[in-house]
Formats: structure tokens, sequence, C-alpha cells
């Protein structure tokens, strides 16, 4: 693997702003998608991939062909925006050789530190090469990490030829840090067998399943009148909210779960008087369970339109993605041979949870399994965001592994 070559990649993608907008309206959400898109395909030209294409929706595809014509095709994927949560606007990466494992202090806000204290995986990095923001703006390794490995993956298969392979396609998806990465990828166009998405945290982590989830958008409505008058006739929604909140179970809450614990998070409030919505997270690993929690959210309404009288409460559940684990059951060689690729590299790993989502969910619910792999990511959607270009590195030696022992299947 050509590490100058993976670093300087890197930092050319995350200088491009793709930052997802959640109220645009448009597939994709923001122009910067497609700049960084028309770069990839240009990039995959270069290197040889004749049939690399941005379709309409600004999905990258292209193929990285094979010299076994009946091996299965394999498939990598990641995504080429970024958080809203932080701006990904001017981003000033920083990057710092044989690192000393001791806290940064990022020189464009001398109040950000990344410490060991809060991230302790940064003292485990000493010695190694990591890229870290300037504190104003955030990263952008999530995913274009991903990106950079994938490039050098093909990059690499592209030029050591006498590596046995089957097909190795390549996409690059748009909106997926705003639930919509996946709905306009064409899989016949992908035609693969497995996928392996690259957009994990550190080194090592095989992430085989996710949270099932699904969202509650819920309204209540109510009368308003101007409030020197309102007695006996205003119906405030925004205190029927109030009440609904009250009645959510606490030990249901983010704040209290863990582990293989599902939850119910209310997290966007919008609205008045007359009329408030409030959506609703439901997140389980067990699929079965996310019906017993809209059951929590409808008693809860029932409850708020006794203690209200006049408030109309009306939910609707809308379906997000399912837990991966329920589709890789058909492909486990998804799974092992990820496990195998770690093993003949003598490297540790670990077979994880994900409480969260990736494309890798949506893309195994529509029947290509698609596990999730690290891509040397640290601190996501913050200031305080930082990759390691070793574990990058690392990510895409388990992807080459990973197209070995697809070859032989």
């Amino acid at each position: 693997m050509n590490q100058q070559r993976l670093l300087e990649r890197f930092l050319q993608y995350v200088q491009i702003d793709s930052t997802a907008v959640e109220e645009s309206g448009n597939y994709p959400s923001s122009p910067g998608q497609i700049e960084i898109g028309k770069l990839l395909v240009e990039q995959m030209k270069t290197m040889g991939i004749a049939d690399a294409v941005q379709d309409q929706w600004g999905i990258v595809y292209g193929t990285v062909k094979g010299n076994l014509p009946d091996a299965p095709v394999v498939a990598f994927n990641s995504h080429v925006d970024t958080s809203p949560e932080t701006t990904g606007k001017d981003v000033k990466p920083n990057v710092i050789e044989k690192f000393d494992g001791q806290d940064v202090c990022l020189s464009g806000d001398p109040t950000k530190i990344i410490s060991t204290a809060s991230c302790p995986e940064l003292a485990e990095a000493k010695g190694k090469t990591i890229i870290t923001t300037d504190g104003t703006t955030l990263l952008g390794g999530d995913d274009k990490a991903g990106v950079a490995i994938i490039m050098e993956v093909a990059n690499y298969l592209i030029e050591h030829p006498e590596i046995e392979r089957g097909d190795v396609r390549i996409f690059f998806t748009c909106d997926e840090e705003i639930g919509h990465g996946v709905d306009h990828v064409d899989l016949e166009k992908v035609n693969a067998t497995v996928c392996y998405n690259f957009d994990g945290g550190g080194q090592g982590d095989i992430d085989e399943e996710t949270f099932s989830a699904d969202m509650a958008v819920i309204t209540f409505t109510g009368v308003n009148t101007h409030p020197a008058y309102g007695k006996d006739k205003m119906i405030n929604a925004n205190r029927a909210v109030g009440h609904f909140l009250a009645a959510l179970p606490s030990e249901l809450s983010p704040e209290c779960t863990d582990g293989r614990d599902g939850f119910l998070h209310p997290y966007v409030l919008d609205g008045g008087v007359a009329e408030s919505t409030l959506k609703v997270l439901i997140r389980d690993f067990d699929t079965s369970k996310l019906k017993e929690h809209a059951t929590v959210l409808e008693q809860a309404a029932t409850l708020v339109e006794s203690k209200c009288p006049g408030i109309q409460v009306n939910m609707e559940i809308v379906q997000q993605y399912r837990n991966m684990a329920d589709g890789l059951v058909n492909e486990p060689r998804a799974v092992d041979f990820a496990v195998e690729a770690h093993q003949a590299l003598g490297r540790s790993f670990k077979r994880t949870i994900v409480r969260g989502g990736t494309d890798g969910s949506r893309l195994t619910e529509l029947g290509l399994p698609t596990p999730n792999l690290s891509s040397g990511q640290h601190n996501i959607h913050s200031p305080l965001e930082w990759a390691c270009l070793d574990e990058m590195i690392a990510a895409g030696e388990v992807g080459i592994e990973i197209v070995k022992r697809w070859a032989k299947a």
C-alpha cells in the first residue's frame, strides 16, 4: 500500500466541503458532494478504471477488473458526505508524524484539546501518523477516510495484476449522515455477491450487528388564542408535549442505556401553541422490540389526551433501517472472510455491535450483505476529530486480503 498517496488523497478530500444539509430537499443535499464525486471519477479513470461514472444522484461507481471471471464480485463502499453536526467548510487538516502520544492542542482554537484522558486511543497512536483538525471544523474522516482507503485499495489492485481476484466493484454514496445514503443506489449496477462498508472507528473492528431503527413523528394539535383571553379557550400543544415527555420511562432513554439495550430518544421538537411536532428515534437490536417501544409511545399519547382535554395526538411510525445481523445470517462468509483476513495479517480484531446504523444496514436489508469495517476514525462529528494514517493503511490491507479470500470461494 502506498502510504503517501493515501495521505495525499485523504487531505485533498477533507478540504472539499461536502457537509450534508438535512433541510435541503435535494439529493445530494449539498454541491460539495457532486464536486468530490467528480474528482473521484477523474482519479479512477486516471488509475485505469474505464467504467468510472457519477450518476444523476451523485453516486460514483467503478470496477477494478478481475482475472477470475467465475469468482464472486466483491464490492467496497463508503460515503462522501460529512456530518452537519459540525461545519466541514474550510477544513485545515494538521498532519502529525511520529506522534508523541500526548494531548494535542489544536492550532485554530487553543481551547480545543484532544486529550488522552477523554480519548484513550490517542495514546495508543504514539509513533504513528495522525491527522487532526485545527479545532474550528470537523475533519471529515467520517467517511473520507473510507473513501481514501478504497481508492488506495483499487490503485493497489490495478498495480498488482498478479493478485487473483474476481471483479471488485467500488461505489461511493451521498447523504449517509442524514439517513439517505442508500436511497438511490442501483444494486443491479453494483451486481455483487457481498459488500464491505469502510465506515468504522479505529482498527480491527468487524461490525456485524447494528440497531434496527424506526422514527416516530408525533403531532400534537391544540387551539391557540391570545394569552390574555386564553381561559377555557386555549389548548396548548407545547404543554401537551411536556406531559408526553414526562410519561416516557427514563430507563428507555439513551442516557440510561448501553450495550444491547434499546432506547426511545426524543430529538427534534418544533412548533407552537396550536401545533407541535416531536420526533422520537426508536432503536433496538431485536427488531421485534420496535413494536413494543412504539406501544410505549402510544400509551403516553393516550395519557396526554386524558390529561389535556381537547388535545389531539397523532403518531406516524417511519421505518428507517434494520439490524444487519438479520441479513448477514444468509451469507456467513461475509464476516468469516473478514475474520480470516485479519488472521492472515496477524492482526487482532473484534466482532462488534454498533449502537447506530450504517449504509451497510440498508444494503444488507436490500439483499447485499454488507458488514462494516474500521477505517481509522476517532472523535467523529466533532472539532476534536482525528484520524490515524497507519490504521487507514491497515484497513486497506484487510480489504486486499478479503478480495483474495473471495477469489477462492
